[in-house]
């Protein structure tokens, strides 16, 4: 199998329990491959985040294994985390920093060229409209600037794989869009993209796979066509957690 048809992704029967013995994810697999954009969807509580932090090496789990590119997130953590990246729903950034002091601190987390970073803050600014404000410090962004930022900051090391937890909440129509553009651009060379959402119209137009989980166990997945079948991803949706 050559590298570019190994799974960006591959959680194989993971199981996370917290203490108190609540179950929130439950034998959970699922193949992830490049170029795709791929949504996960689920009620509140139904174990997205825990999926996605278990993913990213935030959480540990006691059962079941992923794997980023082939590397183990448990066994490899390091290694992972050089070629993915993260966007909590809430992302806590350094309010101390203005926001080009904290994008240049990103890229030298990831050892990017003066060239590269330059290269990449530059164009990532100017798409989101943010060129600007990045001599200001980050405690006078609004809500909406901050999510601008840190998807900045994930994006300038070009990573293989791109984890977001409510992605498009606090941007407005502009920047949705565009950021939109950016993830087909992101994945068309080879990367791929998990991310979860409630907005279930902006999941159905962009992604070509999708997941549902409801009480931390998946009950469908697949190809985004074959999945709605000529429904709407909303009617497919309450079918599958209502029925």
């Amino acid at each position: 199998m050559d590298s570019y048809t190994t799974p960006v992704l591959s959680i194989s029967h993971i199981t996370k329990t917290y203490k108190g013995g609540k179950t929130a994810v439950k034998d959970l697999s699922l193949i992830i491959l490049p170029g795709d954009i791929y949504g996960f969807i689920g009620a509140n509580g139904a174990g997205k985040t825990t999926t996605l932090k278990s993913v990213v090496g935030i959480l540990n789990f006691e059962a079941g294994k992923i794997l980023i590119d082939g590397l183990d997130i448990q066994k490899q953590p390091l290694e992972c985390k050089k070629i993915l990246a993260y966007i909590p729903d809430n992302p806590d950034l350094f309010d101390q920093l203005t926001g080009l002091q904290y994008l240049n601190f990103i890229a030298d987390v990831f050892s990017l060229s003066e060239n590269d970073r330059n290269d990449r803050i530059s164009k990532y600014a100017m798409d989101f409209s943010l060129t600007e404000a990045l001599s200001n410090l980050i405690s006078s962004y609004s809500h909406g600037m901050k999510q601008k930022l840190a998807i900045i900051g994930a994006l300038i090391h070009q990573p293989k794989l791109f984890v977001l937890d409510e992605p498009f909440v606090g941007l407005d129509p502009e920047s949705t869009y565009r950021f939109k553009e950016i993830m087909k651009e992101f994945v068309s060379n080879g990367s791929a993209i998990f991310f979860s959402t409630h907005v279930l119209d902006t999941a159905e137009k962009l992604c070509n796979k999708v997941a549902i989980i409801k009480n931390g166990s998946l009950v469908a997945s697949g190809l985004m066509n074959e999945l709605t079948n000529g429904e709407s991803l909303e009617s497919r949706f309450l079918e599958v957690v209502n029925g």
